[in-house]
């Protein structure tokens, strides 16, 4: 099993799945996630699991709803030996009608042989990842 660097596991958050996210590339947002992967959203008791399905399913809604979506400012604590990487940042929705919510959230993500297995998400405000 392969474990990735310090700079590996942000390069997997910030450009291969916040980037490809903010950018609409949903094929490539689900490549950064082992297919049995588990989004679990606790400040809005929801759930989600599975990569071709459920997660699939999240972030075609995430879409559908917002004209666009933009995260950045980025703070990271990394567990190289254990895999693990939280990441504290800002987000800018973009509903249809040209008004912007932003919101500061944090993530944890489990990461297993390079890809996300296990992924929380502390949102502040409504859930978008209905």
């Amino acid at each position: 099993m392969r474990k990735l660097s310090r700079e590996e596991l942000i390069e997997l958050v910030v450009d291969d799945y916040f980037g490809k996210t903010d950018v609409n590339r949903l094929d490539e947002v689900l490549e950064t996630m082992q297919p049995d992967v588990t989004f679990t959203i606790p400040t809005h008791d929801v759930h989600h699991a599975g990569r071709d399905t459920g997660i699939r399913s999240m972030f075609e809604r995430l879409y559908q709803e917002h004209a666009a979506v933009w995260h950045g400012d980025f703070h990271h604590v990394v567990d190289v030996d254990e895999q693990w990487i939280s990441s504290q940042f800002t987000v800018r929705n973009t509903e249809h009608d040209g008004s912007v919510t932003e919101k500061h959230n944090c993530n944890f993500f489990e990461v297993v042989d390079g890809k996300f297995s296990r992924v929380w998400v502390y949102m502040q405000g409504e859930n978008t990842l209905n």
